[in-house]
């Protein structure tokens, strides 16, 4: 499809400019920045915090530095420094790495795929608020004299009531899974952006690299970090209300901790290596001035890392005392990640080595990421050998190897992606001598700072050790690694401090300085805040190089979305695989909700923390207000079923198309939701594994008639959405919500028959393993019948407001779809809690 051609005259040309600009501008002043939305101004805050984290966890190594640069110190005590190294491990995995990515994903895929925004921007605002509240959260811990020392990891037993009896492991696992909403909302709107709002043209043989990594990384968050987020619940369960998860004693296995965790660790690697290997692929062919060689063998290596990922946990517990037989599977795993690893590694090489290399600031730090990082997956060969890591288990080694990893993998992408881009965001170009001289100091003072570790390490040194004995051999190696940790420090400042100036300082760019190839260097300076005037259409991975034109047309107001006088933002929705126009997707714009909600989490966990119980509850009632309010007046619910795209263009509004945004953003959430099902029926497993008697003496098993009964009910909710659903489609509107009326009967049935049915089979929670987690299950699903019993009542009212209706069903359907879910998540609780235990 393209857009009938019809020129403006040069008034109206301005006019349809100044209502895009009036339409997708923030509001002015201190509102204005609170009330935000727009990708681009929530990119940059999520850029900017996570550059102030990196900062703060800079400043915390140099004092772990300062403590180890000789035997005997006395810079840090004990407790403060194991308090240093955990908030230092934690921010810079948790509050610096994924964020700092993202932020970038938000800021560069609208603009890279030719996109006005995000799909769900109140999300991403979301996102925001949470990240910050949970890292400042985090902080808080000092104030209170509670900071967290278990490790970034924070091992069971260490961190149980038991041996950490204050608040630090409580600030540590509240405050990490607040922030890490920020993830898992990133991951929904990540997926579906990449997904349906390409530009026209741009199938998925042509999506610019960066956006597969972006895109293989968000079904990673997906999958990978609900298994953290569930065992930081099962642990603060077991310390607040003393469920039993970790404790040996009553039938708890403290392993499982390690498995959950290192099932979001490994991943967690590659969550951060992608992106930055994403950012790789868009550098090098702009500077080789080519396409970059084996694209589709580097997207196969993206996916297939993805996968392998996934296998690779126990990598990390390999001294736990797993059999040798899973340790050989493991290791082999471990090892062949490295090759689709090295398959990227030989078509940027290729790439470089069949162009001709251009050598400015981002190529620097991209030869800079060529070395450390092959010696970091070097190492990381070594250490998936089970002989030699038993050797260099928690010793300075692994540390050596895990920096290399992560700065070689992470850092030095990421500062050749700041510079890269940094003309396309201010308009003006860094400072080539200072930003040369901050790379050296960086490389250097890395190299200088780590290398000697992995001596240390052979050496018999051991990692989140306070100090070390005189005569280990160690201290001039210590030494070194002191005083090139400020060298690095000094060189990060350095970077930091170039890229702010150059917002002012800096010698204008013009557009495209780089003369890069894709679409992200059509935009104008100052990048308009809707991106593009019209939507673009391409033909060509790198659509700049085939035709100059594309930055003309697209920056003209007379294409594709071009006129705004209906007042609404607009972003184009197009087909997964073709990415043929399909819809107009109608988004929000600036709102107090994400803020008001966010605050709303913020209060209610800082009453749980201060074991306010009842006051959290009570605090759920504004958060459910804030969260049913911001869906009502998300994007344009009275918007009619067809849109007018360009002059006599009519696509169908994402109320009425089936690849509607909502119903991705469904499916992406399911498979999260999905996952940390999947890893709580993992832990009962897991569990029921290490007891001799499940369910233990004194407890019962098996499904009596209220527990059938029970099951009855949810399997008939299914059936009563489904005719719901036929009732709509045939125009009966009043029909399809009574159906939904029999399904929140029939859920509130199935919770109060189900829940007693549990309460008959197993006993209080903090009397074994096996009731905690039967009761946990039982409530997982509970919580889900209930948001189910909400969503329709929800689209009821849709319905009796005209919001929905046979020619919009898009609510009523999703609301189907959630309920199905429900149905069958709740068939496999119940088998588990009830069928189980009674076939053994």
């Amino acid at each position: 499809m393209t857009a009938p051609a019809r020129p403006l005259g040069a008034a109206q040309e301005r006019r349809r400019r100044h209502r895009l600009a009036r339409v997708w501008s923030n509001r002015p002043g201190w509102v204005g920045q609170l009330t935000a939305v727009n990708h681009s101004t929530v990119a940059m805050r999520f850029i900017v915090t996570g550059f102030a984290f990196l900062l703060v966890g800079g400043a915390l190594s140099m004092f772990i530095r300062l403590q180890l640069a000789w035997f005997g110190n006395e810079v840090l005590d004990p407790q403060r420094y194991a308090q240093f190294v955990t908030l230092h491990g934690t921010t810079m995995m948790f509050l610096f790495a994924v964020p700092i990515m993202e932020g970038f994903a938000m800021y560069l895929l609208p603009k890279m795929l030719g996109a006005r925004d995000l799909p769900f921007p109140r999300l991403s605002a979301f996102g925001y608020w949470c990240y910050l509240f949970g890292g400042l959260f985090l902080y808080s811990s000092l104030l209170f004299d509670a900071a967290p020392d278990g490790g970034w990891f924070m091992y069971v037993p260490l961190t149980d009531a038991t041996f950490s009896p204050g608040r630090g492991a409580d600030f540590w696992l509240i405050g990490v899974t607040f922030a890490e909403i920020a993830a898992v909302t990133a991951a929904v709107e990540l997926i579906v952006a990449v997904l349906i709002t390409r530009a026209p043209g741009m199938d998925i043989r042509r999506m610019p690299l960066f956006a597969w990594a972006i895109l293989v990384t968000a079904f990673m968050i997906a999958f990978g970090f609900p298994p953290l987020i569930l065992a930081s619940v099962l642990l603060e369960m077991q310390r607040a209300f003393d469920f039993v998860f970790f404790d040996v004693a009553r039938g708890g296995d403290p392993l499982l901790w390690q498995h959950l965790f290192w099932l979001f660790g490994h991943p967690e690697v590659y969550i951060i290596f992608l992106p930055a290997a994403g950012v790789v692929s868009m550098v090098i062919p702009t500077f080789a001035r080519r396409p970059v060689v084996g694209y589709l063998w580097i997207v196969l290596a993206l996916v297939s890392t993805g996968f392998l990922s996934f296998g690779l946990w126990v990598h990390h517990m390999f001294a736990v005392g797993i059999p040798l037989l899973a340790l050989a599977f493991f290791s082999a795993a471990s090892m062949a990640v490295a090759i689709p690893t090295g398959i990227q590694v030989f078509a940027w090489i290729a790439t470089l080595w069949s162009g001709r290399p251009w050598l400015r600031l981002p190529m620097l730090h991209i030869l800079g990421f060529f070395v450390v990082f092959v010696l970091g997956g070097l190492t990381g060969v070594m250490l998936a050998l089970v002989p030699f890591d038993w050797q260099a288990h928690d010793t300075h080694f692994v540390v050596a190897h895990l920096h290399y990893v992560l700065i070689g993998g992470l850092m030095f992408p990421l500062f050749a992606g700041l510079y890269y881009w940094l003309p396309l965001a201010s308009g003006r170009m860094p400072s080539e001598s200072l930003g040369r001289t901050a790379f050296w100091l960086v490389f250097v003072g890395f190299n200088l700072t780590f290398l000697p570790m992995h001596l240390t390490g052979l050496l018999g040194m051991p990692r989140r050790a306070h100090t070390y004995p005189q005569g280990l051999g160690v201290e001039w190696l210590n030494l070194l690694s002191t005083a090139a940790g400020f060298v690095l420090a000094t060189g990060m400042i350095a970077i930091l401090l170039d890229a702010a100036l150059s917002f002012r300082h800096g010698r204008r760019s013009g557009r495209d300085p780089w003369h890069a190839g894709t679409l992200e260097w059509a935009l104008q300076h100052p990048v308009p805040p809707y991106n593009f005037a019209s939507v673009p259409q391409v033909d060509d991975r790198y659509p700049l190089w085939r035709d100059p034109t594309v930055a003309e047309r697209s920056a003209r107001a007379d294409g594709l979305l071009g006129d705004a006088a209906h007042g609404r933002r607009e972003v184009l929705g197009t087909g997964v695989l073709t990415a043929a126009p399909e819809q107009v997707i109608r988004v929000s714009g600036s709102t107090w909700w994400p803020l008001l909600a966010a605050l709303a989490i913020a209060a209610l966990l800082a009453c749980f923390i201060a074991k306010w119980y009842l006051a959290a509850v009570l605090l759920l009632a504004p958060l459910l207000a804030a969260l049913l309010a911001w869906a009502w007046t998300t994007g344009d619910r009275t918007a009619p079923a067809q849109l007018e795209a360009a002059p006599g263009v009519l696509l169908p509004s994402q109320y009425a198309c089936r690849n509607a945004p909502g119903w991705w953003a469904l499916v992406a959430t399911l498979l999260i939701d999905g996952s940390l099902f999947a890893s709580l029926v993992f832990a009962y497993f897991y569990l029921w594994l290490g007891t001799e008697a499940w369910p233990p003496a004194g407890m019962a098993a098996g499904a009596g008639p209220a527990a059938w009964t029970a099951l009855a009910l949810l399997a008939a909710c299914w059936g009563a959405v489904s005719w719901s659903e036929r009732a709509l489609h045939g125009g009966r509107a009043t029909a399809a919500q009574a159906g939904l009326g029999v399904a929140v009967l029939l859920g509130g049935g199935f919770l109060w028959l189900h829940l007693a049915a549990v309460a008959g089979v197993a006993g209080p929670p903090s009397v074994h393993a096996y009731a905690s987690v039967v009761w946990t299950l039982a409530g997982f699903h509970a919580v889900h019948v209930a948001v189910a019993m909400l969503l329709a009542l929800y689209a009821a009212a849709g319905l009796r407001k005209g919001h929905v209706d046979a020619a919009r069903p898009l609510e009523l359907r999703i609301t189907a779809a959630f309920w199905r879910y429900v149905v069958g998540q709740g068939a496999i609780a119940w088998a588990v809690i009830h069928l189980f235990p009674e076939a053994l």
